[in-house]
């Protein structure tokens, strides 16, 4: 395993493991009430990973019975209203409730400081308040989708939302608008903090690229949010009052509602992976044992995706009966967009080459990212497609490019980083062999599932159906096998990293060799994270050259 190696990376070597566990955060206050009303961006860290893991197996048991469907033409075991209210539940709890808010909000809120230097985020109590602004959220979206259901998809489209569905939908929407006030208080923190609270020395170039992608994805939430929050306010005024916003019936324009959602929606995207590319670029130098490549182009990427992620929201109304010319423009940035994601890959790759690469289950988590990502960003250039877009519009290659990124990528992601700091994080080490086993099962089980999907689509097969011809059973039959095996790949690291709570081996404060400021205090952290304030003299990623790696170890 990596953790026993004996690089020294600028100054940094892991600490023994101590006989007396010290104060940290974990140990401090142990209250439920110390928990509950913690400034500490580290406890609040730990009550976001509960939630959303909470709303992550909420959503996947949605998934689950509507793979269990769809095992058969006619559908196995649910109504086609009721497969409407699951892909519903599905959609609204998974992205707004977990894709959206998970790195930033579990990883970022923990490591951020960390990373800074910093003792906490610059507004601790505003922190602590966006957590129950995204827990009020949950609960007032969760009992809309279980009070009688919502069938309108996780996209809310009029006038089906604004006519059949009208107490739900707004409930929901009131929800979903409060977790968008916690997303704008969080990504406020964010932006100041890394402005403000910098370590000296620490200039924006010595940075992590982790802080850049947090910083970019910040940015997003702050200015995409509000028109989210604004279209849900006026879908509930059309709904309740009944004035012609969207609704054609009532001198509305649906397309509106469209462009609106759109606009907040696809940033929203990049919201969910500009983290998770941060991530992975920290865990493929660490395990590469090299610098990562080309580290400008990396950094600025981040910031190119979410300034061009602004102005691609109409790919997804090429044939909803937008001008021709619009049509022309959005597929160019749609393009557009392609080439720092593509970028990031190519560096990522320059930063493995010769590199002293170890296998360990956050490198492996990270390689799965990079494959589905780049998989899913690939079929995008389909999508942005005009003519290709006629056909495959509306059909399950839509979601199958969708969940490589959002959910192949983004999990794996998530994943990735959970490992890779979990030492840091609870002071414990993890089983490894478990943890790689899981990463596989979770990669061979997300491709068994989702790549039928783009046969399926290409053939013609229409997203959201509870039935289907019978010619598409055997590629369905497949696609659930695979959700079957992609479940297992998922319980599996709730299990042993519970365990290691308990069981796990005392983790050294830089199990990994890396570098970052994260690793230079102790695992888990004390309340204050650092003693003294952490001065930096080096860039972000100061390992040493393969030819002094290779000398030291032969």
């Amino acid at each position: 395993m990596s953790h026993a190696l004996g690089f020294a990376t600028s100054g940094i070597k892991a600490a023994g493991i101590r006989n007396a566990e010290p104060d940290n955060y974990l140990t401090h206050e142990t209250s439920l009430a110390s928990w509950l009303l913690t400034t500490d961006h580290k406890r609040i860290a730990i009550l976001y990973a509960i939630s959303i893991t909470f709303f992550f197996f909420m959503g996947g048991a949605a998934a689950a019975l509507m793979r269990i469907n769809l095992l058969t033409p006619d559908g196995a075991i649910v109504a086609p209203e009721t497969y409407n209210r699951l892909f519903t539940w599905h959609g609204v709890v998974m992205v707004w409730f977990f894709l959206v808010p998970s790195i930033p909000v579990t990883l970022g809120n923990f490591i951020v400081p960390l990373m800074l230097g910093a003792r906490d985020l610059a507004f601790p109590k505003i922190n602590l308040m966006s957590w129950y602004l995204f827990m009020i959220g949950g609960t007032l979206t969760t009992a809309a989708l279980f009070w009688g259901g919502l069938d309108t998809g996780w996209t809310f489209y009029t006038p089906l939302s604004s006519t059949y569905a009208k107490g739900h939908v707004v409930l929901a929407a009131f929800g979903i608008i409060m977790a968008g006030f916690s997303s704008i208080a969080t990504g406020l923190n964010f932006i100041i903090s890394i402005h403000r609270l910098r370590a000296p020395g620490m200039t924006f170039y010595r940075m992590p690229i982790f802080l850049w992608s947090i910083y970019s994805a910040s940015v997003i939430y702050v200015l995409a949010t509000p028109v989210l929050a604004m279209l849900l306010i006026l879908l509930s005024f059309e709904t309740f009052f009944r004035v012609g916003i969207f609704d054609p019936a009532l001198g509305g324009d649906p397309l509106l509602f469209q462009h609106l959602f759109w606009f907040y929606s696809h940033p929203a995207v990049y919201i969910m992976i500009l983290p998770g590319m941060g991530v992975v670029s920290e865990i493929i130098p660490a395990f590469s044992r090299k610098q990562l490549f080309g580290y400008k182009f990396v950094a600025w990427c981040s910031v190119s995706i979410a300034v061009i992620g602004f102005f691609v929201w109409t790919h997804h109304m090429f044939v909803a009966g937008v001008s021709v010319f619009s049509a022309i423009v959005f597929s160019l940035t749609s393009f557009a967009v392609a080439v720092p994601s593509a970028i990031k890959v190519f560096n990522w790759i320059g930063t493995m080459h010769k590199g002293y690469i170890h296998f360990d289950a956050p490198m492996i988590y990270a390689l799965g990212f990079i494959a589905l990502f780049t998989i899913g960003g690939l079929t995008g250039l389909w999508l942005a497609t005009l003519a290709a877009d006629v056909h495959l519009h509306d059909t399950y290659f839509v979601i199958a490019h969708f969940h490589f990124i959002m959910v192949g990528g983004m999990v794996s992601a998530y994943f990735a980083g959970l490992h890779y700091w979990w030492p840091k994080i609870t002071g414990r080490m993890y089983p490894e062999m478990w943890g790689r086993l899981a990463a596989l099962i979770i990669f061979f089980g997300f491709m068994l599932t989702f790549a039928p999907q783009f046969m399926l689509g290409y053939y013609g097969m229409p997203r959201r159906y509870a039935t289907y011809p019978p010619e598409f059973q055997v590629l369905n039959v497949l696609s659930s096998a695979g959700a079957g095996v992609l479940a297992v790949g998922y319980l599996l690291p709730l299990g042993y990293l519970v365990w290691s709570l308990f069981r796990g081996a005392r983790a050294p404060d830089n199990p990994w060799g890396a570098t970052g400021l994260e690793w230079q205090t102790r695992s888990p952290p004390p309340v204050e994270n650092f003693a003294t304030t952490p001065v930096v003299t080096k860039g972000p990623y100061a390992y040493p050259t393969p030819a002094a790696v290779a000398a030291r170890t032969t």
